[in-house]
């Protein structure tokens, strides 16, 4: 398909931009196979590049021969083009709308974006399974690296390797993955070197109304115990919906069968639930007229906050029976690609300092996220503004991204990142110009043949000059456990995130540059201290000599 054939007006001139914080602007309306680009022939004025990927939904309207077109994008930001003549307006919206939800992804910009910087790193390759498995091997020889997915046959959503228990052999995995779903085995998430404690996931287990069971399942999943120790079983699903699962084939472990763990069920909503809730989230925050009871009450009626904190309460379940009752945790929901996630990712954020670095935070994401299967092309395909018909979305990844936000704001000095760090990695999971989230699953990627015709996110991320903008400069190494608070009172609304187009950061800018200034102020300061110091220490050392006999 030639993209021309979708654009039926490519040019318009005399189109009025309206978007926030800048005043409107008079230029040329032009649409490419990807970008929509306004560029006015006014001094001093930005043009206007927006991805159609980034486009959630439109809205048109008619004054006369005037059309407006309200383009409403899945960053929450809502831009108003004032287009002449109703032909074109209507010829504009009909392709903005079709270039916006291509079926194909091999169309997507990823496919066709060339980069114009220097690539000093290929990001498709910093944190293979290999490199990741090589920072456990030395703290532990209980574990290896199994290859039996490697044709993605016995679990089409996890990567071709995974780590898994060294006294659990390849056929024995197979039998696993048909016991569990989606073929989804328990494997490592997290390794803890403070006390050998693991971290697993998996898909549910298959047993039925029948209570179906499966040796090899029960031997792997004992093998992370050692002598005398309970391990638990964190199922991100209520007792209700679990039993109501085991109708349709699915399940929960039986205590009879793996009686030296307990199960936990905490519930953490997924799917329509969620997307829901940022649908009201965002309506209520697009909403200046509110008085203040009608604001918190669409806050509230909108569970947001709520989800927040029923995802961080089970992370820090999960962390505390690691670090504190030293007991081995599996986490799984129903098909282990969601909430499971979102669990085993914020307990590693609580539990290891290297999560909080960026270069940690951004293998974490590769491991927990991209190589473990996380939907992101489902998930991510529509916003808080799409009309359609929801299928699979959901702001699972923003979830976590802002739950990271809530901890990151209690322990300012713990984390390497900034904020700005989060808000690009949401952007770019539901729109970029990188490869990186494109697919469901490694299996996906691999037919898309991402590696050799996209570049990777962090081949753009991980360039010094970019890394300045997401380096947080009251960074502090912090070697603890940090233990966030999920009190009512210490969960916050992120305002980097979803008031960001409705209210200037203009002054929050301003005291962060102040910030930065006077933090390398003080380290200039810092420096000159110690060279007066050394100074000082060389004359008192002279002065002894000279009046030794």
């Amino acid at each position: 398909m030639e993209f021309a054939e979708l654009i039926k007006t490519p040019r318009v001139d005399n189109v009025v931009l309206h978007r926030p914080f800048y005043p409107a602007v008079e230029g040329t309306l032009c649409l490419t196979g990807h970008h929509l680009i306004l560029s006015s022939r006014q001094d001093n004025t930005e043009e206007l590049w927006l991805l159609h990927s980034n486009i959630d939904a439109i809205d048109k309207r008619f004054v006369g021969s005037l059309g407006t077109i309200i383009i409403k994008c899945k960053d929450f930001r809502i831009i108003q083009l004032d287009i002449p003549g109703m032909e074109e307006c209507l010829n504009i919206a009909s392709s903005i709308e079709a270039l916006s939800t291509l079926d194909s992804v091999t169309l997507m910009y990823p496919f066709f974006y060339r980069p114009m910087f220097e690539v000093i790193e290929d990001g498709w390759h910093s944190f293979l399974p290999e490199q990741e498995f090589e920072l456990y091997s030395s703290a532990t020889s209980e574990w290896r690296l199994s290859y039996v997915n490697k044709e993605f046959a016995v679990c089409p959503s996890y990567p071709p390797i995974v780590i898994v228990p060294k006294s659990v052999d390849d056929e024995a995995l197979r039998k696993v993955a048909a016991f569990r779903h989606g073929g989804r085995f328990p494997v490592l998430s997290y390794y803890h070197k403070k006390n050998g404690m693991v971290i697993m996931r998996s898909g549910q287990p298959l047993t039925g109304t029948n209570g179906r069971r499966c040796k090899e399942d029960e031997k792997l999943i004992n093998a992370t115990l050692r002598a005398g120790k309970r391990g638990y079983i964190i199922d991100t699903r209520s007792l209700n919906v679990a039993q109501q699962a085991r109708a349709k084939g699915g399940g929960f472990e039986q205590e009879a069968h793996y009686p030296q763990w307990r199960r936990i069920h905490k519930s953490i909503e997924r799917y329509h639930v969620l997307q829901e809730s940022l649908i009201k989230l965002v309506e209520a925050c697009n909403e200046q007229t509110h008085n203040m009871d009608r604001w918190l009450g669409k806050l509230e009626a909108s569970n947001w906050l709520t989800h927040i904190k029923e995802i961080l309460t089970t992370a820090c379940l999960a962390a505390q029976c690691i670090d504190r009752e030293g007991a081995s945790v599996l986490v799984h929901g129903t098909e282990g690609t969601d909430s499971t996630l979102q669990v085993t990712s914020l307990a590693q954020i609580i539990l290891e300092p290297r999560s909080r670095t960026i270069r940690g935070f951004e293998a974490l994401i590769e491991r927990e996220w991209l190589q473990a299967g996380h939907p992101f092309q489902q998930r991510c395909a529509q916003s808080a503004y799409c009309n359609s018909k929801q299928k699979w979305e959901a702001p699972v990844f923003l979830l976590f991204l802002d739950c990271v936000w809530q901890i990151l704001r209690q322990f300012p000095c713990s984390f390497e990142f900034n904020e700005h760090f989060l808000i690009m990695l949401f952007e770019h999971a539901y729109a970029s110009q990188f490869g990186t989230f494109l697919g469901n699953n490694e299996n996906e990627r691999c037919k898309l043949k991402l590696q050799q015709k996209t570049m990777s996110l962090w081949s753009w991320v991980n360039r010094p000059s970019e890394l300045s903008k997401f380096t947080n400069p009251l960074f502090e190494a912090n070697n603890l456990v940090i233990w966030p608070s999920v009190a009512p009172q210490s969960l916050h609304l992120w305002e980097g995130i979803f008031l960001r187009w409705s209210r200037s950061s203009k002054y929050l800018d301003e005291a962060y540059e102040e910030m930065v200034n006077i933090i390398e102020y003080n380290k200039e300061l810092q420096a000159k201290v110690n060279i007066l110091r050394r100074q000082l220490a060389e004359l008192e050392t002279d002065n002894g000599l000279r009046e030794s006999p």
